[in-house]
């Protein structure tokens, strides 16, 4: 069977559609991430082999992908497969790594389709956990749509927020001991722009099938503040119905996620002006007394500090995603 990322044209139902032109009346989220779960579940309720209900897995998502292009989400991260899943029999983790296997090739070969809608599609995950020709198809793949900006998947394939997590701390630490950035330049900020997704909104919906609730080292950090949304159906099933109650469950859940977020961005902001005013006046006997409106009545030392900060963090962070990037580059076959 091949399994294609193109969906086959299918209207939406007019009650379908009716809906969905209601639902895009209210807030809607621009990135949704996706915890596919319950296709071994499907399989042994449908009384078939567990490989088959990965593939009716992939075959959800690629309907899935098409109703949030239809419904403006510009941007979707699905969790493929994590790194806890290599501790599965060897049988489902050879029957995993072939479908991604197989899925990488058929992106390979969708390629001018894909690129004529202006697809990206980035890979988060160790991929060194990964075998060589998986890698390579991958590193191929990112390199050929990385400049794609119109729809935008993130997959997530060997992957846990627990190992993304330190290996950001230790790239961090890296930097520090380089002398790229300072430890008082480190804050949320300059960590949430370190992760895979660094070059990504957080996502404004996270959902989980399968009546599981938790998050399964999905997206920990990124998820913050997101709405989530914990639905009692097996992904296989998965319908454009459950995607409509789940965005509505994040609508109703906007105003207070917002206030939430600016709330953290603001303190954030504050905390490391705080911080910028210490270095400034570290030798001054008044350094603990830092002045409540400090973002509004800043001399020029401190303006001049708080600038050459911004210029060593963004300076730090092009030179760790040109790192990322070059180690992508040097994983594509020889032949590309």
């Amino acid at each position: 069977m091949e399994l294609s990322w193109i969906p086959k044209k299918k209207e939406l139902s007019w009650l379908q559609g009716i809906c969905a032109q209601i639902i895009k009346t209210g807030p809607m989220p621009k990135h949704v991430a996706f915890i596919m779960d319950g296709n071994r579940r499907f399989a042994s309720k449908t009384s078939i082999d567990q490989s088959q209900g990965h593939i009716k897995g992939f075959i959800a998502l690629t309907e899935v992908l098409n109703w949030c292009h239809n419904l403006g989400i510009t941007e979707v991260t699905v969790y493929a497969f994590s790194i806890d899943n290599f501790k599965r029999s060897k049988e489902e983790v050879d029957c995993l790594m072939g479908l991604a296997r197989e899925r990488f090739k058929r992106l390979l070969q969708e390629k001018e389709e894909l690129l004529k809608n202006e697809v990206c599609i980035r890979v988060f995950g160790n991929l060194s956990l990964l075998p060589k020709d998986i890698r390579e198809n991958i590193a191929e793949i990112v390199t050929i749509f990385k400049n794609n900006s119109r729809n935008i998947l993130n997959i997530c394939i060997a992957y846990s927020s627990q190992e993304e997590i330190t290996c950001v701390l230790k790239e961090v630490t890296e930097a520090v001991q380089l002398g790229l950035i300072k430890t008082s330049d480190i804050d949320e900020e300059v960590l949430q722009n370190c992760m895979y997704s660094g070059r990504s909104p957080n996502p404004d919906l996270v959902v989980r099938t399968s009546g599981e609730v938790r998050l399964s080292g999905f997206l920990a950090w990124q998820s913050s503040f997101s709405c989530l949304s914990f639905l009692n159906v097996l992904w296989p099933e998965f319908s454009i119905w459950h995607l409509f109650l789940s965005i509505l469950q994040y609508q109703r859940s906007h105003d207070v996620i917002q206030e939430a977020v600016n709330y953290s961005h603001e303190k954030c902001e504050s905390i490391q002006l705080e911080s910028d005013y210490r270095c400034v006046h570290k030798d001054s006997e008044n350094v603990h007394n830092c002045p409540s409106e400090l973002n509004i009545n800043r001399n020029s030392k401190e303006l001049s500090y708080t600038r050459e900060r911004k210029e060593r963090v963004s300076s730090f962070l092009s030179y760790l995603y040109s790192k990322r990037d070059t180690y992508i580059e040097n994983l594509c076959p020889k032949s590309m």
